[in-house]
């Protein structure tokens, strides 16, 4: 797995580290464990499944949370992209084209590693990018083109709070 060239934030993390500080989720919703490499495009994050996850079932965790651990890793991106985990800012997941998983359920205790890939970002705060949940060895196990908002200021934030556009 190659590694990104490092981050243009101006407060980079040293990697690997802790991903929750990165992303806008308390306790344990935080699904991702470690940044391993982040730049101005590209995140990789790290997560083993482990029986204590919230969405654990017998069989392993289920394919379908692996949208969910995508949108997370664009969230720790912005973050660090916003220089630092002061803060993380709200974004929204608006959907998935063409979210492909390769198996039902992510078997525990095996690390995985969730890559996205920036398409394109808007300055009215729309992003679209690519991403890919692999094994150690690169073994391609779920994949997917996810859209996301994030709110351009707090002041659009609080709109979409009362109910009006931003």
């Amino acid at each position: 797995m190659s590694e990104p060239s490092p981050p243009r934030a101006s407060s980079a993390p040293a990697l690997p580290c802790d991903i929750a500080p990165y992303v806008p989720h308390q306790r344990e919703m935080c699904l991702l464990q470690r940044l391993m490499a982040v730049d101005a495009d590209t995140l990789i994050a790290e997560i083993t499944p482990r029986r204590e996850d919230p969405f654990a079932v017998e069989a392993g965790i289920p394919g379908w949370v692996g949208l969910e651990w995508m949108a997370q890793a664009i969230a720790a991106w912005a973050s660090v992209m916003d220089d630092g985990p002061e803060a993380p800012t709200i974004g929204f997941l608006l959907g998935s084209r063409s979210f492909h998983v390769t198996q039902p359920f992510f078997a525990f205790d095996i690390p995985l590693y969730v890559s996205i890939q920036l398409d394109f970002q808007a300055e009215n705060g729309l992003g679209a990018f690519q991403a890919q949940i692999t094994t150690a060895s690169g073994e391609a196990l779920a994949q997917g083109s996810l859209n996301v908002y994030r709110p351009p200021s707090n002041e659009a934030l609080d709109a979409m709070k009362q109910g009006k556009m931003p």
